[in-house]
């Protein structure tokens, strides 16, 4: 099997320690809960490291390398720590290279770095925590007490809350308080859509004067037009590795051989997940490097760090099959996670959902003092000048709206570097009545998993009827009306001379 540069990640940097009659080094899952069933080989500096001096500890533990048959537990997120006995190591620069029997993921081999320092470096005493409970109430109070030390502040509102403070575990780590953003309350916003089809008060979470006020402007636009039409056209989600090979020539044939094992490359990913199913793989090819782009249906979570545990595991299978390859990382950047890019507009990341209403003329004019025509030029004269600044949104300002939502029900905000790219469209009706639309091709909401289980961020969605399974889709169509409410007010305040008006009137004053 082929190193894998991806599993040096299995590896604590800076772990390497001498011991009374040895070393030692830790080792931690942050793939996937799996088994260690073997270990094959051990070597430092390229020096053959005999099993019988090497032993494992998980917890309190210790089982010797040659007595692994039954396996050792090796959950998600769990250390093991290896020591070896009989050589200590010098200060400086060591080479590690493990190799291990493992399942779900089969034989795993690789090599690392990492210096060893007898005697480390003086430092200023780091953040307090505690290994058996950092949540509670005393590890807490602790680095309150530390931030305000080496701060010189009293804390006056960042440590008072509401929750049990384990509920954020999994979601924060070294917790000391909480940010209290004020939350606004739009609407209601009547929406038609397949999954969410009524009226809805919106929750948005926001510093930002005026905000609130626009979408509830925008929300009484589309509520008299008869609300904003909804719909999700598409659902999925990606982790995109990369395979390098000797030439582009191998690098194609590989390309074809995903092609005629794609069922055995989904059963090999879906093994890690009862939610996640596997597509299609688009590969990409460019020099010797073949670009996969796995992408996946996954339920009412977000799914990114589900499909990065499921294409990782169907990766270790291809490794095992092809013996070309020579590198692969399990992500090669054209998943474009947390960042926005036009491979997500066109193939869409997360949800591609439309939010599409038709507004009278008289409701323009009578709510928000602009006429159609006015709009409508407004957005071709903008549209020009979103091609010339080479934007992912020829809208006016969509991430606001999703920002605000995103923080009050506990989706990841940096998301909104993808969701951010919109596609506008308007047209003059012959009645003289605006037909309005915006696709939002990469929005990445949950219902379910991450935040959205945190006290406040529950409630907001509760609040909304979109906590819990089978609620994704439903709380991706409110999120695309909102953002249609809020491209139709900012664009008639602009076209209507309104804007500076507006944040003057409800903008903090200064």
């Amino acid at each position: 099997m082929a190193t894998v540069p991806l599993l040096a990640q299995l590896y604590t940097v800076g772990s390497l320690r001498n011991t009374d009659d040895g070393f030692r080094f830790e080792v931690k899952n942050r793939l996937f809960d799996a088994t260690l069933h073997a270990v094959e080989r051990l070597a430092v500096d390229d020096v053959e490291i005999g099993l019988e001096s090497v032993s494992f500890v998980s917890g309190d533990e210790e089982r010797s390398a040659k007595d692994l048959a039954d396996g050792i537990a090796f959950p998600l997120r769990t250390a093991i720590e290896v020591r070896v006995r009989g050589r200590r190591l010098d200060d400086g620069e060591h080479s590690l290279a493990i190799t291990t029997g493992t399942a779900p993921f089969g034989r795993l081999d690789f090599e690392v770095r990492d210096t060893l320092a007898s005697v480390p470096a003086a430092r200023r005493a780091g953040v307090p925590r505690d290994r058996d409970d950092d949540y509670s109430n005393d590890a807490i109070s602790a680095r309150q007490r530390y931030l305000e030390e080496f701060s010189g502040h009293r804390l006056e509102h960042i440590n008072h809350y509401s929750f049990d403070p384990h509920v954020t575990q999994g979601n924060v780590e070294s917790f000391v308080g909480v940010a209290q953003v004020p939350i606004g309350l739009a609407g209601p916003l009547r929406v038609r859509g397949e999954h969410a089809d009524g009226e809805f008060l919106i929750p948005l979470a926001t510093a930002e004067g005026t905000l609130v006020a626009s979408y509830n402007r925008g929300m009484k636009v589309l509520n008299e037009s008869g609300g904003a039409l909804c719909t999700v056209q598409d659902d999925c989600m990606q982790r995109a590795p990369v395979f390098v090979f000797e030439s582009a020539r191998e690098a194609r044939d590989f390309r074809d051989w995903i092609d005629a094992h794609l069922n055995e490359i989904a059963a090999a990913a879906e093994a890690t997940t009862s939610i996640g199913k596997l597509l299609y793989i688009d590969t990409f090819l460019a020099a010797r490097f073949a670009y996969l782009r796995f992408n996946f249906s996954t339920g009412d979570a977000a799914g990114q760090n589900m499909v990065g545990r499921a294409t990782f595991a169907a990766c270790s299978w291809i490794i095992e099959q092809v013996d070309t390859i020579r590198r692969f990382f399990l992500e090669s950047n054209f998943a474009t996670d947390k960042k926005a890019s036009q491979v997500n507009i066109m193939r869409t990341r997360g949800k591609r959902v439309t939010a599409e209403a038709t507004i009278p003329r008289r409701v323009l004019t009578s709510i928000m003092r602009v006429e159609p025509e006015s709009l409508t030029f407004h957005a071709g004269v903008a549209g020009v000048g979103s091609f010339l600044a080479g934007v992912n949104n020829n809208g006016l300002h969509s991430p606001n709206g999703i920002t605000a939502m995103f923080i009050a029900t506990g989706q990841d905000v940096a998301n909104v570097a993808e969701s951010s790219a919109a596609v506008l469209y308007t047209h003059l009706l012959p009645d003289d009545s605006m037909y309005l639309a915006i696709t939002i091709p990469s929005l990445i909401v949950a219902s379910f998993g991450g935040g959205t289980g945190l006290a406040t961020q529950r409630e907001c969605l509760e609040l909304l009827g979109c906590y819990g399974r089978g609620k994704v889709l439903k709380l991706a169509e409110i999120v695309a009306g909102v953002v249609l409410a809020g491209e139709i007010s900012l664009a008639s305040a602009i076209s209507s001379l309104d804007w500076v008006s507006s944040h003057e009137q409800y903008g903090r004053n200064r």
